[in-house]
């Protein structure tokens, strides 16, 4: 997938990082594109802050599609998609988006237009 390589690129790291690695990355990078760092040039900075939203986003994302992230939290997805209702969903751009009524809230990405379009129909 596409998006998780730029944002493994992006982070410098590889499929096998754990996420106290992550973390580690993720705090050198801020430390070192961070906004207030700037004070004399308004354009650098708002480089630097662009730069460091797109650490944040892609640090916690990676960190949400994690091995670890999903042994830690596997028992209460699996029970949120089995026992409760769906209360909204948003597709947009391939990307799945369900908030069950739980309080749960789940992306899915990749998810082509045909599987979606069954999904909305499906009987159950």
């Amino acid at each position: 997938m596409k998006k998780i390589d730029d944002y493994r690129k992006l982070l410098g790291v590889n499929k096998t990082a754990t996420l106290k690695e992550l973390k580690s990355i993720y705090r050198g990078l801020m430390k070192d594109f961070h906004p207030d760092k700037i004070q004399d040039d308004e354009e650098s900075k708002a480089a630097a802050e662009e730069k460091s939203k797109n650490i944040i986003e892609a640090y916690h994302f990676i960190v949400s599609i994690s091995p670890e992230t999903w042994a830690t939290f596997s028992e209460q997805y699996n029970e949120t998609i089995s026992s409760s209702l769906i209360a909204d969903l948003e597709y947009k751009g391939q990307t799945l988006r369900i908030e069950y009524a739980d309080g749960n809230s789940y992306e899915y990405f990749d998810v082509p237009k045909n599987v979606y379009i069954k999904f909305i129909n499906a009987d159950s």
